[in-house]
């Protein structure tokens, strides 16, 4: 029997598992900018114009309507949304098994999450005032975000990534408490900054 014709070893079929793992974190760190950066850049143009709308006084900072800011807010994150969901298609392309497996519900589970939140802030939106509703579709996002970020930290071991989805917890619920203007501001500069400079920030550690 010639070697290519044996089958694995256990200890060799670990190492081809270990080197999908291996080659999915590397993905992600490669593909920071990709991840990161666009959310980023979104966050921080659609809640800086929401932003100038609401004011922290109750009175508008610039002649922005509520529904321009969202208007805004919404272009840049289906911008956004489809890098991600290049980067997800791509990295299934990269890996095989289990780990592609993992890529495909993930990416299942921001559909399915975004979608139920859509739901619940049509049903409740119209039953608050305009403001609060704002808030609502914000605060509700945000904490899809959230919970799905640090998902996948704990799915493919990658800390940062974990620690991204608290520090989006923890500015999505400061936000919340402190009222519509203040969550525009702390998340177009903590969130949408944040996210700019993580994104190239582990670009740049990845390079090292």
């Amino acid at each position: 029997m010639v070697d290519e014709d044996r089958a694995p070893s256990p200890e060799e079929m670990l190492r081809v598992m270990e080197e999908q793992n291996v080659a999915t974190v590397r993905w992600l760190y490669a593909d920071s900018v990709l991840l990161y950066v666009p959310w980023g850049v979104a966050w921080l143009f659609g809640f800086t114009a929401l932003f100038l709308h609401y004011g922290l006084d109750g009175h508008s900072y610039a002649p922005i309507t509520q529904m321009q800011g969202v208007g805004v807010l919404m272009a840049g994150q289906l911008v956004a949304g489809s890098f991600a969901a290049f980067g997800i298609v791509r990295m299934n392309r990269l890996v095989r098994g289990g780990t592609s497996m993992k890529g495909a519900m993930y990416g299942y589970a921001w559909f399915a999450g975004m979608l139920l939140m859509t739901v619940i802030a049509l049903r409740l939106g119209p039953q608050l005032p305009p403001e609060e509703s704002g808030l609502l579709w914000a605060g509700s996002s945000l904490m899809v975000v959230a919970v799905l970020q640090m998902a996948g930290g704990a799915v493919w071991g990658n800390w940062p990534m974990f620690f991204v989805g608290a520090w989006v917890a923890g500015v999505d619920a400061l936000g919340v408490l402190l009222g519509a203007g203040w969550h525009a501001l702390l998340t177009a500069v903590l969130l949408g900054g944040g996210f700019i400079v993580a994104g190239l920030w582990l670009r740049l550690r990845r390079r090292k």
